[in-house]
């Protein structure tokens, strides 16, 4: 595993909406990374996104790993998939975009490179690093057994530009997109979801899911990125004997929560550690749950 002792040298696959306006000023900002290079498909984009961080750019992805201490994602998963196992059997500490993978068997090949490889791998489930989340799963943890829980993403990201022209998001819908950090938040409130119980998808890509976790509690989940609402819906709830409590996305936290998964990526380096409760691990058992909530929304009735 690659140890450093200075900063991070980062290198940043993707320059697409996600990449300009939290990886890239993230890693170029945190005192333990150095933006140190890009790399895309498209040099002009790749140039456009590096020269303003003072980043070089890559030729290739080759070229991009034999210049950094780790690898940060932001592109489709399937693209992921395939360039996550060639820097982490390079001795490549990874930032990995949500879902790892397109299917559960390219996400076990993440991990099982990950865990040859001995590096450190954390996935963006964004909302998990802010800190209102942190203190809202302390509280329940706290408080008792909940009888189950519901979570609603309702959004029209797909009808606007920023990610309207993102082909991977159009075709897999908000299951995809949307649907680990539902699921991750769930799952840490909740109690580990054991199984998808029912799953339905609208032809407008309106998604309900039906889920059981271990102890007893149930749970389900209501989500579309192709609803015209303004604000966008975006919050998890538990009840049970204890009451009712909401946890709301607040707008534009997405920037200190990716600086706290900064914090957190460099410490694990430093330590030696690679365990961590948004590892690469977290990221298999969310894509398990995506594979079975697509199988049985597919299911011939």
């Amino acid at each position: 595993m690659a140890r450093v002792d200075e900063q991070l040298r980062v290198g940043l696959v993707g320059a697409g909406p996600w990449a300009r306006t939290v990886h890239a000023p993230g890693l170029a900002d945190h005192p333990g990374t150095v933006l140190a290079a890009v790399w895309t498909r498209r040099a002009e984009r790749a140039r456009e996104l590096a020269e303003p961080h003072g980043a070089a750019v890559a030729a290739d992805f080759g070229e991009l790993l034999e210049q950094v201490d780790a690898v940060a994602f932001a592109v489709p998963p399937a693209v992921q998939a395939e360039l996550a196992v060639r820097a982490a059997r390079a001795g490549k500490h990874l930032i990995l975009e949500k879902p790892i993978a397109p299917d559960l068997p390219a996400a076990r090949r993440i991990a099982d490179a990950v865990s040859e490889g001995g590096v450190a791998a954390l996935v963006v489930l964004i909302l998990r690093y802010a800190m209102e989340t942190q203190d809202w799963l302390a509280d329940l943890a706290g408080s008792g057994r909940w009888a189950g829980g519901s979570a609603r993403w309702l959004t029209g990201a797909l009808l606007g530009d920023k990610y309207g022209n993102s082909p991977w998001r159009h075709e897999q819908g908000a299951l995809a997109d949307v649907g680990p950090h539902a699921l991750d938040l769930l799952d840490a409130a909740l109690g580990p979801i054991t199984r998808v119980l029912a799953a339905h998808r609208t032809g407008e890509d309106l998604w309900h899911l039906l889920l059981e976790h271990d102890g007893g509690a149930t749970s389900t989940v209501t989500m579309s990125m192709r609803l015209p609402i303004e604000p966008s819906v975006v919050e998890v709830a538990v009840y049970g004997d204890r009451g009712y409590r909401v946890l709301a996305r607040k707008p534009g936290a997405a920037n200190a929560a990716y600086t706290a998964l900064l914090d957190d990526f460099a410490a694990l380096i430093a330590s030696g550690v690679t365990g961590h409760p948004c590892d690469v691990h977290r990221g298999v058992h969310l894509q398990r749950l995506l594979d079975e909530a697509r199988a049985l929304a597919t299911r011939p009735r």
